[in-house]
């Protein structure tokens, strides 16, 4: 029996072998599958007999698997797929998810969607989790969490500056104006309200300007415009402000009628006395940017992933706030992770304790957003894989055929 055991553990090794390969070519479209490679051993049952120079004469016993390898070092290609929700780990890393049951695993794939509670979960209905945001700032050292990236609104922020970039020409008479200048800010209830900041040429290099706001946005049912800010432009000779001479001061907003909490101090409207933002050319007076810090409440309208697992949303009001940070996960030896389908794997002693951080920093791998990483699978290398152990299957099926040619002869000698 010992002569059919061996070729028979060659007959399962190849067997094994193919099944393996067949695997690896059926998930050749799953994403973030990782391809397998078996490893094989010969196994010796006897070693105590010796020629005459004291050798040991041993004849092997047949094969077994030693080990199952997952390609862990090989990165798939990262396909673009143009869904916000999609992510893929470039380099060292997994994402994290959690079980109905409360249960952690680890996944390469990031073929993500959202439920109906606009919570990121797998196609399995697992939740991804990371690190929560709190209006907009992501706290990192917090628990991990189910990420939030539906349903979402963002608050209102109040304005604390504005910003005009204009140029006054150098042309304009005296006592004659420029075109107005109008820049929107917010209070602290998110009600827009117009700030128009108008110039006058006092002298050659020389303006004064206004800062004015609708007299019905300090008292309801009031006309006309109220003063908020003034100042004074002096020019040098090559058209850049005298920061020295010039006042661009503060513009103090009253409290407003719609009941804002307090009044708002608003710095500009034209920078800072070390970057400046005005300047007076013979060029027609025009006012090219305008920028506040405000924004109105809004809604989420989209979210993109940044390389460090930032989600970052944006609103109907134009603002853009985090809404929470994808965690990323290493381990000690990859190799020791257990398979438990559905691209997921967890954690055992031999893999050691997952290290959990952002992506990019420990050895971790960087997030790109919008995309899958592919299966590592390449079909060239698993049809040479399929061709060998084809032939290794049919030459120890026909070694068990020898062995039973020979023990079929043995037996009709005896007989």
């Amino acid at each position: 029996m010992g002569a059919f055991s061996t070729p028979l553990s060659g007959l399962m090794a190849a067997q094994q072998q193919l099944q393996a390969v067949s695997n690896n070519l059926a998930n050749i479209d799953t994403d973030g599958y990782k391809s397998q490679n078996l490893t094989f051993s010969d196994i010796f049952l006897q070693t105590g007999i010796t020629n005459g120079n004291g050798d040991p004469e041993q004849i092997g016993s047949g094969v077994a698997v030693s080990s199952t390898d997952s390609d862990f070092s090989t990165e798939g290609n990262l396909a673009a797929t143009g869904t916000d929700s999609n992510m893929a780990v470039s380099g060292n890393g997994f994402f994290i998810t959690q079980e109905t049951s409360g249960a952690q695993d680890y996944t390469r794939a990031g073929d993500f969607t959202t439920n109906n509670s606009g919570q990121l979960v797998t196609p399995s209905g697992d939740l991804v989790l990371g690190y929560p945001a709190v209006a907009g700032v992501v706290n990192t050292s917090s628990a991990l969490q189910p990420l939030q990236v539906g349903s979402m609104t963002s608050p209102a922020v109040a304005s604390t500056m504005i910003g005009i970039t204009a140029n006054l020409d150098s042309n304009t008479a005296a006592g004659a104006s420029a075109p107005s200048s109008t820049q929107a800010i917010y209070d602290s209830l998110g009600q827009a309200h117009t700030l128009t900041v108008n110039y006058t040429m006092n002298a050659p290099g020389n303006w004064t300007y206004t800062v004015t706001m609708p007299s019905a946005d300090v008292t309801a049912g009031t006309t006309g415009d109220t003063t908020v800010g003034n100042g004074t432009l002096v020019f040098l000779s090559n058209g850049q402000l005298d920061t020295t001479n010039s006042v661009i001061g503060q513009i103090t907003i009253p409290t407003l009628a719609d009941g804002a909490a307090v009044p708002q101090n608003i710095n500009g409207p034209f920078g800072t006395t070390a970057d400046p933002t005005i300047t007076q050319t013979a060029m027609a007076s025009s006012t090219s940017a305008t920028t506040t810090d405000g924004f109105a409440p809004g809604t989420l309208t989209s979210f993109t992933v940044q390389p460090d697992g930032t989600i970052q949303g944006t609103f109907t009001s134009g603002n853009t706030l985090a809404l929470g940070q994808v965690a990323v996960a290493s381990f000690a030896n990859n190799q020791g992770l257990t398979s438990i389908g559905n691209n997921n794997y967890q954690a055992t002693n031999a893999s050691g304790t997952a290290v959990i951080g952002e992506a990019g920093t420990g050895g971790r791998g960087t997030i790109v957003g919008g995309s899958v990483e592919q299966s590592n699978v390449d079909i060239a290398t698993e049809f040479s894989k399929l061709i060998v152990a084809q032939q290794a299957y049919s030459a120890n099926a026909k070694s068990i055929t020898t062995f039973n040619t020979l023990s079929q002869a043995t037996l009709a000698m005896i007989q």
